[in-house]
């Protein structure tokens, strides 16, 4: 396991990484973490129920989320990492990679709120039925996941935006 905090302007996140379960997903996440690809990144977009900002989509999910800072290069996409292989799913205070298409993550992640298996393999929130990549946990702080996805919004787009002061790698076990 990986601990790591996230830092924002609105308090401090602690969440554990699964590098058995996900090797290649978490290696990516503490690659762009060591080279500091997130100090002055951001939580830059919240997708909630309550109030619904998802008009038109069958499937309702709640989830924050965060990007690099704007300058960084980022690395190429990565192989995803299924849920039905790691065996993690997404449930409250899971972190997963966002991604467009399959084999598409790169830097940006999300934090669920509250259980989501409609985010994990062969949930209907993505068409094409691969779901995300779970590579981590919350274990303090999710408060502060809360008060981030409940802060002021143009449709979803967190405004301002929330900034990630750093995010720290304290241990690899």
């Amino acid at each position: 396991m990986i601990l790591i905090t996230i830092m924002t302007t609105h308090g401090c996140i602690e969440a554990i990484l699964d590098p058995q379960a996900a090797p290649a997903t978490c290696e990516n996440f503490v690659r762009y973490c060591v080279a500091d690809a997130y100090t002055d990144g951001a939580f830059w977009r919240t997708v909630t129920t309550q109030p619904d900002n998802q008009p038109g989509q069958d499937v309702k999910i709640d989830v924050i989320q965060a990007t690099c800072r704007a300058d960084f290069a980022k690395y190429a996409p990565i192989a995803m990492e299924q849920t039905h292989t790691t065996g993690l799913v997404h449930r409250d205070g899971t972190l997963s990679m966002a991604r467009f298409a399959p084999d598409s993550a790169q830097a940006d992640f999300f934090v669920c709120i509250g259980d989501q298996p409609e985010l994990d393999a062969g949930g209907a929130r993505n068409p094409d039925g691969w779901g995300f990549a779970a590579f981590g946990q919350v274990i303090c702080g999710m408060d502060v996941v809360r008060r981030i996805q409940m802060a002021p919004t143009v449709k979803q787009t967190l405004t301002p935006a929330i900034a990630i002061q750093r995010i720290l790698v304290h241990s690899r076990a």
